[in-house]
């Protein structure tokens, strides 16, 4: 039952898409996937009420600093994945959060606002393992990647990271017109028309990618659930 959280200080750097399309992709492959949406722009809840019921996907939203422990007790038993999509700040709860995650994923694009975002968030990390003795795995997606954006250019902003010890996914995210789509009209990558969406395989594959290096670096080996589940959708408050 690995604990996902996605986390930058700064806003925008592209959190919910990457949790989003880790998420549905997840629940295509048949593991029982919970969203705690603690963004407070509930961009996650309102995609959910839009798609209606997806299989193996729940969500939960309005989440406080005192019931996301509960969250996570109370729902181990039914889930395969958490993932958290947290606030673009550092406050109390996003240090909850990271504090009780397997694994935390930084989003960064390619700009000095997101970098120094992404940099509060390995300053906390840092923290918490040299004051509570919280050794917790991240890595940092590169998000929003234009087509125009060079190998060279992606390997050199990977080098500046690793330097500092940062692990880089060697799969970005892509700035592509499906993953857009998805918050405008709800439902997943499998659910879209791609007739009307551009690039749809593309997007499929980027997801698919990303989805399985992300399980790559879990503790353990998740087993996927036997049985199909439709979870209700709704804002189910803390």
């Amino acid at each position: 039952m690995p604990v996902i959280s996605f986390a930058n200080a700064k806003g925008g750097a592209g959190k919910t898409t990457a949790a989003l399309l880790l998420s549905t992709e997840l629940a295509r492959q048949g593991f029982r996937v919970a969203i705690i949406d603690c963004d407070p722009q509930y961009w996650i809840s309102q995609w959910a009420e839009l798609s209606g019921p997806v299989p193996n996907l729940e969500v939960i939203s309005e989440v406080s600093l005192a019931s996301l422990q509960c969250h996570l007790r109370e729902m181990k038993g039914r889930v395969d994945y958490f993932v958290i999509d947290l606030a673009g700040a550092k406050d109390a709860l996003v240090t909850t959060a990271i504090g009780l995650s397997d694994h935390v994923m930084i989003p960064v694009q390619g700009s000095a606002m997101d970098a120094k975002g992404a940099a509060q968030i390995l300053d906390l990390l840092a923290l918490m393992k040299e004051k509570a003795g919280l050794d917790i795995a991240h890595s940092v997606v590169l998000t929003r990647v234009a087509s125009m954006v060079t190998t060279k250019a992606l390997l050199a902003i990977k080098g500046l990271l690793a330097a500092r010890g940062v692990n880089v996914l060697d799969t970005p995210i892509g700035e592509r017109s499906a993953f857009r789509e998805l918050f405008e009209t709800g439902g997943t990558l499998q659910t879209l028309d791609a007739s009307r969406v551009s690039n749809l395989g593309k997007a499929k594959e980027n997801a698919s990618a990303f989805a399985q290096e992300v399980m790559r670096l879990m503790p353990a080996q998740v087993i996927c659930s036997p049985r199909l589940r439709i979870f209700p959708f709704g804002r189910i408050a803390a």
